[in-house]
């Protein structure tokens, strides 16, 4: 099995980390009310993978990132209330019926899509693949193999609420299923258990993540009215309270930069579950070891006192 660093050294093939001319850093740097930006973090280890990042390169150009513990829910109306300044994690379509009333009535900002090509859905292990459930049409002929549970995450979020919905309409036939609620690790920690008993279980899954190499599971076709088409495919996108990137327009260009792949996504999350380390230090390790991928994210972009944001990154984080 490679080791974290070997997995690192080898993503510095990925498609976001072609070098890119450097454009002319902007002259003035963010108002000091611009200082601390607030970001939402919801307890996911992507969002976790993807905030540690830019966190980390925010205070190596100066800035004093505050990271928020949050859920979903709140950080939608933390984001209207400008209580909050940046969420990382808005998938889509998942979370559409959360959120895009208040995109169309601007009262938060759509910044860009940071990662392209995740997908998220219900998943069963192979074995149960294998058996015949392909479908989620399948589920309910094997109500009593699988228990009539779904494994959801923490209450509130997106993917339980689609859950409930397709319960509480009878679709598939779920009518009579409950969703089981706690939070990623408690849903892995059950899914986990499972797949070692080869007991037969449904729950929540989704690319970028390391159970997809962890665990031998296969994600469900059917859902596409619910989770999106091609098994739950997703595009996820940065959110901003309403004119953030124009009051803070260096941060706003680093947003507007920023973008990851499915797959230095899953690295930067290994070495959070996997090495146990925080997210801005698996950050490093994995930046460091794939410097390329900082360049496009600093394109025009100062450090918090007007000088050239690349190098002073390249300095802090150690890379010639």
């Amino acid at each position: 099995m490679k080791t974290f660093l070997t997995s690192a050294l080898a993503a510095t093939a990925l498609p976001l980390s072609l070098t890119a001319s450097i454009a002319t850093p902007a002259l003035a740097a963010d108002p000091a009310d611009c200082a601390s930006p607030r970001f939402s973090e919801v307890g996911w280890t992507d969002i976790q993978a993807t905030t540690g990042a830019a966190s980390l390169v925010l205070k190596a150009l100066g800035y004093t990132p505050d990271v928020k513990n949050t859920s979903v829910p709140l950080t939608f109306i933390g984001l209207e209330q400008d209580d909050l300044d940046v969420f990382l994690g808005l998938w889509m379509p998942s979370m559409k019926g959360m959120v895009q009333e208040k995109l169309d009535d601007g009262s938060i900002d759509e910044i860009r899509a940071n990662l392209e090509g995740a997908k998220y859905t219900l998943v069963v292990p192979r074995y149960a693949h294998d058996a015949g459930v392909t479908d989620i049409t399948d589920l309910d002929a094997h109500k009593d193999q699988f228990g009539g549970k779904i494994y959801g995450i923490e209450p509130g979020n997106d993917g339980n609420l689609l859950i409930q919905q397709m319960i509480d309409a009878d679709a598939f036939g779920l009518g009579d299923w409950t969703l089981v609620e706690s939070s990623e690790a408690g849903m892995l920690l059950q899914a986990k258990g499972a797949t070692e008993g080869k007991e037969w279980i449904t729950f929540l899954g989704w690319a970028p993540h390391p159970m997809n190499t962890k665990m031998e599971i296969t994600y469900l076709t059917g859902a596409d009215d619910y989770f999106g088409p091609n098994q739950g495919g997703a595009t996820v996108h940065t959110l901003t309270r309403h004119g953030y990137a124009e009051a803070c327009p260096n941060v706003g260009q680093f947003l507007k930069n920023l973008a990851f792949t499915v797959e230095s996504e899953g690295i930067i999350m290994g070495g959070i579950m996997d090495h146990k380390l925080d997210a801005e230090a698996a950050a490093k390790t994995f930046l460091a070891a794939n410097p390329t991928m900082i360049e496009p994210w600093l394109e025009g972009v100062t450090t918090l006192d007007g000088k050239p944001g690349l190098p002073a990154v390249k300095v802090a984080l150690g890379i010639k």
